[in-house]
């Protein structure tokens, strides 16, 4: 009997933290809306905008699969939409042509820096707790 209410306490956990997650994202979504941006469009922005100094500021396509939680083909379209709008660069990595780096623009950290301050109201309102 305790396993079961232990595993039942677990899994009213794991809803709550799914349920967190999934009303934090749509908050900002809909506060980057008007910006042009969706929540995951802005991780990988954010990501870019905080890669470190050693990295050149670029980083591997392949880095961001496991930061962002998409696909590697839903990454790749999402990088490719960014790329349409100027917010990113593609560029292939010399030292192994399979590589590929993503670059943000002028543009890219402009809007970034931007909305930086959106996203992070929104994540202190939603996970105050």
């Amino acid at each position: 009997m305790a396993a079961k209410t232990a595993g039942a306490g677990l899994e009213e956990r794991w809803r709550d933290i799914l349920s967190v997650h999934a009303r934090t994202m749509c908050e900002i979504d809909r506060v980057l809306h008007p910006h042009g941006l969706g929540a995951s469009d802005f991780e990988v922005l954010d990501i870019l905008a905080t890669a470190s100094p050693e990295e050149g500021e670029q980083c591997r396509v392949q880095n961001l699969v496991g930061r962002v939680h998409l696909s590697q083909s839903a990454l790749s379209r999402l990088i490719g939409r960014l790329e349409k709008e100027g917010l990113v660069q593609r560029s292939i990595c010399v030292e192994d042509r399979r590589g590929v780096y993503v670059t943000l623009t002028a543009k890219g950290r402009d809007l970034h820096a931007e909305v930086l301050p959106l996203q992070r109201d929104v994540l202190a309102r939603m996970l105050h707790g």
